[in-house]
């Protein structure tokens, strides 16, 4: 799929996947897209947890009432440092790096015919990123920033309707 088709076919899945698996040779492309992100210096801050155990995925799912993460066929947790080190003038990138390579992996998934949706808030709530970070294992210096949950969809849905170009961008000068 050309990538100006996956960007207008991209839309956030919340519904329920086939039984198909998620290959796993798609899965190291899709994360792969992630890793070519750019980010903040070239610190390349993120890091990826890939989760294909079909109990570790049972055990994230069940914390959710979304059919998306009660049936993902895999999820990517996208992971960052809890204490970012400044990279530049004394800021860190960590949050736009992530938010960078989660979007190339929603295209990478939507180019192979699988469906996400971009889950953050959420986990958030409830000491859910935690909850999940002793279910991988993950250090007490890491966090979870962003899980995609990932499968065939079942449905067949459409991106929802966009804005006009004119309502949100312009040229040379504020004009909106």
């Amino acid at each position: 799929m050309e990538v100006f088709e996956a960007i207008e076919k991209r839309h956030s899945y919340r519904g329920e996947y086939t039984d198909d698996p998620v290959k796993k040779e798609d899965l190291l492309k899709i994360v792969q897209a992630g890793l070519q992100a750019p980010s903040g210096k070239n610190a390349q801050t993120t890091e990826f947890v890939i989760v294909d155990d079909r109990e570790k995925i049972f055990q994230i799912g069940q914390m959710h009432t979304m059919q998306a993460m009660k049936n993902a066929r895999a999820i990517i947790l996208c992971i960052v440092d809890k204490d970012p080190e400044a990279v530049y003038e004394g800021y860190s990138f960590s949050v736009e790096d992530c938010a960078a390579a989660v979007e190339n992996i929603m295209l990478a998934i939507t180019a192979l015919g699988y469906a996400t949706v971009w889950i953050d808030g959420w986990l958030r709530l409830e000491k859910r990123a935690e909850k999940i970070a002793q279910i991988i294992d993950l250090p007490g210096s890491k966090k979870i920033k962003t899980l995609l949950p990932i499968g065939i969809p079942k449905e067949k849905l459409h991106q929802r309707e966009k804005k006009a170009f004119t309502q949100r961008a312009c040229f040379n000068r504020y004009s909106l």
